[in-house]
């Protein structure tokens, strides 16, 4: 029997571990023990250093439901998310760069056409983002199905309010027979991340941003084509170059133009100055 050493409890706790049924299963735990380990011995972790790890862990779990994730949150920060992204979604250079999903995505929103509001009743300055949608050849995609959503003048998202029981600032666009997309909806504003928790009890530590740039974010996921999870960046905005999700990228930070009052986008007439945003979206082929 092999007791239990500083020298040996390492491996002996990856070998118990690479008995898992599933080969990649045993990989991932058994590489996880190591660096864990290594980590520890690294630092020198104190025992009062590990207490604080779990009470941090427990924190966040209980903080967490539905409508929040903090351990999302968490890996978004230590930009583990964008290191994920940038490993799975290794595009030519012709395809829209992928970003992070966030922790605010909400499954089922409503089917809209080109040109709907998804800001209706909301406060804020119009805007209207049009483009195509197409693969990375020049083929229109028509009919493909853009899911959008973002935060309010506030900063929240819908999953962060309580008491909303109808979609708010989402929807999916279905684009034109053209390939061609009209989203409306209100410009987005820079925040700052959910700072109640124990995520933001550990930014307080430090001399991080806690605020994202403001943003938009789109989901395309086309039969035939690599999924594209992704965010359209308003340039001049703040924190474009700190945002604390590390989720910026230079081909996705479009110029938001300002209009008069007049005829709009989607054919109808403002009664006010607008803001309109131009993108076309190109698919990688799966």
């Amino acid at each position: 029997m092999a007791f239990v050493t500083e020298d040996n409890i390492t491996e002996l706790a990856a070998e118990r571990w690479g008995t898992a049924h599933q080969p990649r299963t045993a990989e991932l735990l058994t590489a996880l023990v190591r660096h864990l380990h290594a980590f520890a011995r690294e630092i020198r972790l104190t025992e009062q250093e590990w207490a604080a790890a779990m009470d941090w862990l427990a924190a966040a779990g209980q903080i967490s439901d539905e409508k929040r994730q903090e351990f999302i949150l968490t890996s978004d920060v230590l930009g583990l998310s964008m290191l994920v992204v940038q490993l799975n979604n290794q595009f030519s250079g012709k395809a829209t760069p992928a970003t992070v999903l966030g922790p605010f995505h909400i499954d089922g929103s409503p089917p809209v056409e080109s040109g709907h509001d998804m800001s209706e009743g909301i406060p804020g300055t119009p805007l209207f983002i049009t483009g195509t949608v197409s693969d990375v050849d020049g083929n229109l995609l028509p009919g493909a199905i853009l899911d959008v959503w973002q935060a309010d003048t506030d900063g929240a998202y819908e999953a962060q309010l309580p008491d909303i029981d109808e979609a708010r600032l989402r929807a999916k666009y279905r684009a034109a027979p053209d390939g061609s997309y009209c989203v409306r909806t209100i410009a987005p504003l820079g925040y700052a991340i959910p700072m109640d928790g124990p995520v933001g009890a550990l930014i307080r530590q430090t001399d991080i941003s806690y605020f994202r740039p403001a943003h938009i974010h789109f989901l395309l996921d086309e039969p035939g084509h690599r999924k594209l999870i992704t965010h359209l960046f308003q340039e001049g905005s703040q924190y474009l170059d700190s945002d604390v999700v590390f989720g910026t990228k230079d081909a996705l930070v479009i110029p938001f133009a300002e209009k008069p009052a007049g005829p709009a986008p989607d054919g109808s007439d403002i009664d006010r100055p607008y803001l309109h945003a131009t993108f076309d979206f190109v698919l990688e082929k799966s």
